[in-house]
């Protein structure tokens, strides 16, 4: 194997999983790196461990002691070859796009994953909902909500339907991870000829004005072709109205991307419970920074 950037995707047996796949390759395609798809496993234990035992005579008690067992392994076995089919189906599915993928398949709790591999990745990639959550839930998965909050990483939140993307809406409001934001999008070639447009809720004061322009410019020297939106309205609805993926106008966009800290109210959609409304609203894929 090479020593190319990685991109790191965590799959399950969702339905966004396979959207999740499409991504990670058109972004390695058009970076030359790798992928390494991890599935992580909860440790053995989280199935019924009661005791039967209280009213059953020693005979039976270790009958039904040795048939638990028996399940426990079976379940744990079983959990195994479902794991290995995912990570295979997901590597077979990159594969095709011409991209080097590596699978892991690890026990344990997911963040200790995350803590352990993800200074070596360029970008995780999660899905927006995991396999035990239905499109028409109200929640999004435990696990992108924990990842969010733990990662250091930029994190790509897959949405179910895949589709390249031409269009990047930046979530602008001058503060530092906004401009960071920039910065990446304007060095990483996943992102190199795409269209941006920079998108500003509210009014500007001189201070973010001026930031806004220093962003353009930044963008425009990278070769990628900038527009400057500036609307005053709540930001989680502008956005989320700019970024319909299945809308049929050619405003828009294919892509959000955001800081997880602000300056401004845009702050307030990427922590606590707000982060979970406005990555629901939001039809396309987000790309949320640290």
């Amino acid at each position: 194997m090479t020593d190319k950037p990685i991109l790191m995707a965590l799959v399950d047996a969702s339905a966004y999983s396979e959207s999740l796949c499409h991504y990670a390759a058109w972004m390695a395609k058009r970076s030359d790196w790798k992928v390494k798809i991890y599935h992580i496993l909860d440790r053995p234990g989280g199935a019924d461990q009661g005791d039967y035992s209280g009213q059953i005579r020693l005979g039976a008690r270790s009958r039904l002691l040795a048939q638990l067992a028996q399940m426990d392994e079976a379940r744990a076995k079983l959990a195994q070859e479902q794991g290995r089919a995912v990570l295979e189906d997901a590597a077979a599915l990159i594969r095709t796009e011409g991209v080097e993928v590596e699978t892991r398949l690890r026990h344990g709790e997911l963040l200790d994953t995350l803590a352990q591999k993800e200074a070596a990745a360029e970008m995780i990639l999660i899905g927006k909902r995991g396999e035990a959550a239905s499109q028409a839930m109200a929640h999004l998965g435990s696990n992108l909500e924990r990842i969010l909050r733990a990662a250091q990483r930029p994190v790509f939140i897959a949405n179910r339907r895949f589709a390249p993307i031409h269009k990047v809406l930046i979530a602008f409001d001058g503060g530092a991870s906004a401009q960071k934001a920039v910065e990446y999008i304007a060095n990483s070639p996943s992102f190199a000829g795409l269209s941006v447009t920079l998108v500003f809720a509210g009014t500007p004061n001189e201070a973010q004005n001026t930031a806004i322009k220093a962003a353009e410019t930044q963008l425009n020297a990278a070769s990628i072709r900038t527009d400057i939106l500036i609307e005053a309205d709540e930001p989680e609805h502008l956005l989320a109205r700019l970024c319909d993926a299945d809308a049929a106008s050619s405003n828009a966009h294919d892509l959000l991307v955001m800081g997880a800290y602000g300056h401004s109210r845009v702050r307030h959609l990427m922590v606590g419970s707000t982060t979970t409304q406005m990555i629901q609203s939001c039809k396309s894929p987000i790309l949320v920074m640290r």
